[in-house]
């Protein structure tokens, strides 16, 4: 521990450190480029200088750690007036302290109890099946809105227990105009735009979640869906629908995501494909997916785990100091924010070998990472880890399976990059021809 008076402020980059993270950006074609140059540079922690803006950066396992249990109570998650807060209202991942764990706990076993999640392959496949039997075969699609789709009626089959089929055209502006709100933009640099964006279609959105809880709470049994657990708890319908479209909204757009990018791989290495392929028919065989399965399928696991790993949904977390902390040797005032960059942790060479290089084979052998490690956590670690972590493991391998079981993935253009939006998606598409299995 330094001495109090000899710790320094975090760091600014000078005008050298500038320019090359002003061409890591363009290069990248993505802010990342900038932050990737930042860290290379500087390295675990510096600050962003932006007009209005000015937070410090921590990289690294330790940062990681040190956010996630020794500063957690001295972090405040919930940020005012800004859009995620706006949107979100009370939503479990806008709330600290006592009130979030009073709403996260009786959120838990709808969502996370492995009773429920056996229950859930169902319907997982049927909204696979709904997405992937409208494919023309040897047909180019974007594959960043169809597994889009495919999260959008998983999530309402299970958890709000509805079909969502007749609804998902209606809504789906609502739907994209409610990511691009929370996603960073020029909120960042002017408070006063965040105001600017609740408009119809979010709406919307709203209107059909108010629709579904009255409907639920109709009927004489609830059921064991979130929605009915929450009724069941005797929450008023505003503090649900925060629930509703905070998992509606996030919890989509962290599988589609995740499912996007590892179809990507899949078809950029169409040997990690066959290999896949070849798991999934020798588990299988004519049978139908079924929860008991999926343990069987590691390199699966694996394919995604790495995708997981270069290009993690929750790529960035984002907190503010409620006291003094010390990192390193370097004083973080009460009141700055702190973002990490579970992204740039996720490359970092100190932990992984070859970094930037598609390899899923390291999530098989001894490199594996633990589960107690810090410089691998795709869902967060801690008392605030996401609270669909169990849920989405399930989704991405069924669907996945799924979808490999009929198609063969061809990438059309390898043009993707990484676009830092509400998660961190491949831009501006993936774009894929499907090809029938016989």
């Amino acid at each position: 521990m330094s001495d109090e008076k000899s710790l320094k402020k975090p760091p600014r980059p000078s005008g050298q450190v500038g320019i090359k993270a002003l061409q890591g950006m363009i290069r990248r074609k993505s802010v990342i480029g900038a932050l990737e140059a930042l860290h290379t540079e500087m390295g675990a922690i510096f600050r962003l200088p932006m007009p209005g803006f000015n937070p410090v950066m921590l990289v690294g396992a330790e940062a990681n750690r040190l956010i996630a249990t020794e500063w957690k109570d001295h972090l405040q998650w919930r940020m005012p007036n800004e859009p995620i807060t706006i949107l979100l209202h009370e939503g479990v991942l806008v709330t600290d302290g006592e009130r979030h764990d009073t709403i996260r706990n009786p959120m838990h076993k709808p969502i996370m109890h492995r009773a429920m999640l056996q229950s859930y392959v169902d319907a997982m496949l049927h909204s696979t099946d709904l997405v992937m039997n409208t494919w023309q075969p040897a047909t180019a699609y974007n594959m960043l809105d169809e597994m889009r789709k495919i999260a959008l009626y998983v999530l309402t089959s299970t958890l709000f227990d509805t079909d969502f089929t007749p609804d998902i055209e209606r809504l789906w502006a609502g739907i994209i105009r409610a990511v691009r709100y929370i996603s960073p933009n020029l909120w960042v640099l002017w408070r006063g735009f965040s105001h600017m964006g609740y408009n119809r279609e979010l709406k919307k959105v709203d209107a059909y979640l108010y629709d579904l809880i009255a409907q639920k709470r109709q009927k004489s049994a609830q059921g064991t869906d979130l929605i009915g657990s929450l009724i069941d708890m005797g929450w008023d319908d505003r503090l649900i629908r925060d629930q509703l479209v905070t998992m509606l909204i996030a919890g989509h757009d962290t599988s589609t995501a995740s499912l996007a990018w590892s179809l990507y791989f899949l078809g950029k290495y169409p040997q990690v494909q066959q290999k896949a392929y070849d798991e999934i028919q020798s588990v299988l065989g004519d049978n139908p997916l079924g929860f008991d399965h999926l343990s069987q399928l590691p390199y699966l696991s694996a394919v995604i785990d790495e995708a997981l790993r270069l290009y993690p949904p929750i790529h960035l977390g984002s907190r503010v100091a409620t006291q003094d902390l010390q990192f390193g040797h370097y004083r973080i005032k009460k009141g700055e924010r702190i973002l990490y960059s579970i992204y740039l942790s996720h490359r970092d060479p100190a932990y992984w070998k070859n970094p930037t290089e598609f390899y899923p084979d390291r999530f098989l052998g001894e490199d594996k990472p633990a589960s107690n490690s810090y410089h691998y956590l795709p869902f967060g670690k801690g008392s605030r880890n996401c609270i669909g972590l169990a849920f989405a493991g399930v989704e991405t391998k069924v669907v996945l399976a799924q979808l490999l079981c009929k198609y063969r993935f061809e990438l059309v253009r390898d043009d993707v990059r990484p676009y830092m939006g509400a998660t961190l998606e491949p831009a501006p598409h993936v774009l894929m021809r499907v090809h029938g299995r016989k």
